[in-house]
């Protein structure tokens, strides 16, 4: 694949949403922050409302000024575009129960994240436009970013195009929440996912492995488990690594170590061949991701993720980690240094 169009203001012509009633399904961190930069953005409060349960998310919302909708069928009738913004996991039993029955059947349906549209979990009529618009940071940063004038990265894609008019509505609301400042990429659901349950389920994955390996070695060898936590993760080394990656380059920013860090990365990386990780993760992106494997097991989860304890399938993934010697030992450290950190 070739490079990928990018998307700036000039491209997008914010006339489209005139007269537009946008409705924001949830109002957590990300719904927030784009209903909040898109009224900076000229859009009338009066066309901006939340459909949100009655929660503390419903009350900030009111305490910044939007109209809130408890109810959503009622919301689902009045919108000509619609964010979702909750969760993956709860999105389809939401999205097909109170508001695909409801909506305008040429509507435009706006995702930020492509899972329940890449394997077919949402329901959409033919005639509507489905698009996702899919900043690439968290919410507080996409908030805070605009209101110092600038941008921020985010995917932008045309998936379903009922009226034929998507990708202007895609790039209208790319600018309205400030995308396009920075730039918006020209991507798809595809992609998107792919890659973010590639980083989920293959890359971190490893990553988790090796350094709560890693510590074993070195607790072996007689480290100290306040050194160890701080030379490894407490003193935020690898953020500022990661960071000035973001900034110089993944290797350029090697440049900014000593001399011996220069030389020990770089040699090491170079002599990895890395023929049995690339096996590895091929088998995870088609086998697990692709193949939809991961989506099937997920989907027989979803309700047990609400419940408390044990029964909770994540929960008992986080009573299994606490036995990790790294775990354990941050713990430790954290006790020992509570008034110091």
């Amino acid at each position: 694949m070739g490079q990928a169009k990018i998307y700036y203001d000039s491209d997008a012509d914010l006339g489209v949403l005139s007269n537009k009633k946008i409705v924001f399904l949830g109002f957590g961190n990300q719904g927030s922050a784009q209903a909040q930069n898109l009224r900076d953005s000229g859009i009338s409060n009066d066309q901006i409302l939340i459909a949100n349960r009655v929660d503390s998310y419903a009350e900030t919302a009111k305490s910044k000024g939007f109209h809130v909708e408890h109810d959503f069928s009622t919301a689902a009738e009045v919108a000509d575009v619609l964010f979702i913004l909750i969760p993956d996991q709860v999105q389809p039993r939401v999205f097909n129960e109170q508001f695909s029955p409801k909506l305008k059947s040429d509507a435009t349906i706006v995702v930020a994240s492509g899972y329940n549209v890449f394997f077919n979990l949402l329901k959409f009529q033919p005639g509507q436009d489905v698009v996702m618009v899919a900043p690439r940071m968290i919410g507080s940063s996409v908030r805070s970013l605009h209101e110092k004038g600038r941008g921020f990265p985010c995917f932008v894609s045309v998936e379903q195009n009922g009226t034929g008019k998507g990708l202007d509505a895609a790039l209208a609301l790319s600018r309205a929440i400030g995308a396009t400042k920075q730039g918006a990429i020209a991507s798809s659901v595809r992609e998107e996912t792919v890659m973010d349950l590639f980083a989920e389920q293959a890359l971190w994955p490893n990553i988790i492995m090796m350094f709560r390996e890693a510590f074993n070695v070195l607790k072996d060898a007689g480290c100290s488990d306040e050194a160890l936590c701080y030379e490894m993760w407490m003193s935020k080394e690898p953020a500022e690594i990661f960071e000035r990656a973001a900034d110089d380059g993944f290797v350029a920013q090697l440049k900014h170590h000593s001399t011996v860090s220069q030389y020990g990365q770089l040699s090491g990386s170079l002599k990895l061949e890395g023929g049995a990780m690339r096996e590895h993760f091929k088998d995870i992106l088609y086998n697990q991701i692709l193949s939809g494997k991961f989506c099937e097991a997920f989907s027989q989860i979803e309700d047990d993720l609400d419940k408390e304890g044990d029964t909770n399938p994540l929960n008992e993934l986080y009573k299994r980690s606490e036995e990790m010697e790294l775990v354990k030992a941050e713990k430790r450290v954290r006790a020992r240094l509570a008034g110091l950190l």
